[in-house]
């Protein structure tokens, strides 16, 4: 069912290996990322448990017999799901049933509730994740320098980028929500991300699970997150800026956290522990992190003017950005994310994992003036991990694939020591 003036996304060649191999589908993600548009651009029909007019028929069905509910063109798309929670041993009894056939169905919902199935889909239904969009996939990217290619060996010598420091500032607190580029006012393409922000706090977060809780607090929560992002803070330096005022106890602390984690809102990124150190010189503690800048920048509160005279959290945000960006260009190749620090001071911002073992070490530098250092402590990590192979005794080590420096300047190139600088507003997967 084509949707008129969709934007293309990355996850639409991932949705298309998915119905190809799998008999469902299901595609999870924060709300408003667009996952019932993306997969509505797929389904040949559509059940939506959300339509007022049909939804007390559809919830009678899915009670008493959902496999009723399963007749229809194919690939079938179930919208909100999660409010008809039989529909999902249906579904797989249904794939069951036709194992020689595959993209029977999607299954997109808010991540808004949690619902427990009698059976899993193990096999049967296949989860596909879904961000925000990408600076690439929102146009605001050229996409000169493919991320894949890069680590397929095509080079590069030079790039321009087109994006000024101002529009990467309001790209930063817009975010990558899909409806906010559909707005025609800069006003009301920033308040999709203060309206996610303010629907998480005051009403996703009990909805999910069904537990009330209370908006102030998990506003608090994600305001502490905002103001340490992609920082090593502890969760103790969490927990006492979030309770500072209000008393929250620590476990009452932590299941606001794993709620916002299973609303896709917090995602932190893990510490990478290579053997190049002393485990003692490691630090192993998660960076903090959102699934977009935009609500951290919503949680403080702030608009982009703010950043005019505050660069050092612009360039968190960077970072953050950054992080958003890579995994949805990796995506295919099932990237994943880590970042390097020792106590000594030696540090990658990042560490982007292909599923094939490749990878690269990243720094995120908002301006030119640190490159040359995040370009020594790359070299540095890849000058350890060296050393540490030549001791035949133990296991080596692979070294990094790509040294990669993610600016938000004008200029990207490719350094005489093997370092690629690269504006993030010329990537794309």
């Amino acid at each position: 069912m084509k949707i008129k003036d969709y934007k293309k996304r990355i996850a639409d060649d991932l949705l298309d290996f998915k119905l190809n191999t799998f008999g469902a589908t299901l595609i999870v993600g924060p709300k408003g990322c667009g996952k019932t548009t993306t997969a509505s651009q797929k389904a040949r029909s559509i059940i939506e448990f959300q339509d007022e007019d049909l939804r007390d028929g559809y919830l009678a069905t899915a009670k008493t017999m959902p496999s009723k509910l399963l007749i229809g063109e194919k690939p079938r798309l179930f919208d909100e799901w999660q409010d008809a929670p039989k529909i999902w041993g249906a579904i797989r009894k249904s794939v069951d049933d036709n194992s020689d056939e595959n993209g029977l169905y999607i299954l997109t919902g808010s991540s808004s509730n949690d619902v427990e199935t009698a059976h899993t889909g193990t096999a049967r239904i296949s989860t596909l994740k879904m961000y925000p969009m990408s600076l690439y996939e929102s146009g605001e990217s050229s996409g000169k320098i493919s991320l894949m290619e890069l680590f397929d060996g095509k080079d590069f010598e030079f790039v321009e980028s087109n994006l000024s420091i101002d529009e990467l500032i309001f790209a930063i607190c817009r975010g990558g929500w899909p409806k906010s580029l559909k707005n025609k006012t800069k006003e009301s393409q920033l308040a999709i991300a203060e309206d996610i922000y303010y629907q998480t706090c005051h009403k996703d977060i009990s909805k999910i699970d069904g537990i009330k809780r209370n908006a102030l607090w998990a506003e608090k929560i994600l305001k502490s997150y905002a103001r340490n992002i992609c920082t090593t803070a502890e969760t103790k330096t969490i927990y006492g800026d979030a309770t500072s005022t209000t008393g929250i106890s620590k476990p009452t602390f932590l299941d606001y956290v794993h709620a916002l984690e299973k609303l896709y809102i917090i995602e932190d990124i893990p510490a990478w522990c290579p053997a190049i150190r002393s485990r003692e010189a490691i630090r192993a503690s998660a960076k903090r992190n959102l699934i977009d800048p935009s609500l951290a920048v919503a949680a403080l509160g702030v608009k982009p003017e703010f950043f005019n005279t505050d660069f050092k959290t612009l360039g968190f945000l960077f970072e953050s950005l950054c992080v958003r960006d890579l995994k949805i260009y990796s995506n295919k190749m099932n990237g994943t994310m880590s970042y390097y620090r020792d106590r000594y001071g030696l540090e990658a911002d990042s560490v982007l994992h292909l599923k094939d073992g490749r990878y690269a070490l990243l720094e995120f530098k908002l301006g030119q003036n640190e490159i040359d250092r995040g370009a020594a402590d790359l070299l540095e990590i890849e000058r350890l991990i060296k050393e540490y192979n030549k001791n035949e005794k133990q296991v080596p080590l692979r070294l990094p694939d790509l040294k990669i420096i993610i600016t938000g300047t004008r200029y990207g190139m490719k350094r005489d020591d093997g370092v690629y600088v690269i504006p993030l507003a010329c990537l794309k997967d």
